[in-house]
Formats: structure tokens, sequence, C-alpha cells
């Protein structure tokens, strides 16, 4: 658990336990903060396994902690792609991944409704709202049951 030449200070785990205290890191996050303090792989790895054991870091509570704080802007697509950026793997996205599509009707009327509030008049503003809700991750088939007023399920 060498700290860089130049670097002295608290240790890794010291420095992990105080990123993981002010909000959740996924593995992949967490490994990217220490490797500025410590050129042994090695040494971050058992830094994050014995924090995973402990249940300090945990890539599922980081999912869900995300899931919530991103879910009333973004859309399914968006925030599953962020968490895969993220090192987390379609398993242990799974639950999520039901629960965001199970309200993303809703949430896209949300989005849709501060920013627009009344329908498309013509093809062209149908089409610049749908740029919107895709920009921001809703499914093409949500987007147009809500763009065409349909609000079957």
């Amino acid at each position: 658990m060498q700290n860089k030449p130049g670097r002295p200070g608290p240790s890794l785990k010291a420095r992990a336990i105080a990123y993981l205290s002010r909000r959740e890191y996924s593995r992949l996050e967490l490994q990217q903060k220490l490797s500025a303090y410590s050129d042994d792989s090695d040494a971050i790895q058992a830094v994050l396994d014995a924090l995973e054991k402990d249940h300090w870091q945990s890539d599922q509570r980081y999912a869900q902690a995300y899931a919530h704080r991103t879910a009333a802007r973004q859309g399914t697509r968006r925030i599953l792609g962020a968490l895969r950026q993220q090192g987390l793997d379609d398993t242990q996205l799974a639950d999520i991944q039901d629960t965001l599509q199970a309200t993303e009707f809703s949430r896209a009327q949300d989005v849709w409704q501060k920013k627009f509030a009344a329908p498309p008049l013509d093809a062209r503003d149908y089409a610049r709202q749908y740029r919107f809700l895709a920009g921001r991750g809703f499914s093409g088939d949500v987007i147009s049951r809500l763009l065409s007023g349909r609000s079957d399920h």
C-alpha cells in the first residue's frame, strides 16, 4: 500500500474510505481515483477487495444510488449506458433495468412536460420533441406513445 513518491499522506484504504464517506463509487471509479496515489495495482486491488468484503463498497449500491439520482431526468438507456461505462455488467443491472422500464413512461412524461407542455403542432415540432427525449435516453416506443397522446402500457 505504498503511496507514489512525493505524495505522503493517508494510506490507500483511508483514502478510499474518505471517498466512500462522501458518496457511493463503483469499483472501477474508485480504482481510478486510487491509482493517482499508487502505482501498485495489486495493492489497489487488495484494498478494493477488502472494502467490498467489509461492505464499504458495493457496485449494486452504487448502481441503485446513481439510478435514483438520475431517474427523474434521464431514460433507461442512458442510465444503464452510464452504469455499464462504470464497469457494471448486465447481471448486476437486471433489477434496476426492470424498475426503470416500469416507470419510464411517467418519467418521460414529466421530463416532456417540463420542457414542452404542449403536443407537437407539426412534423417538425414532433421531430424536435422526439430528438430531445431520445437524447435523454428514453426508448423510441415510449416517446412515440407520449407524443401521440397514447398512455397505454
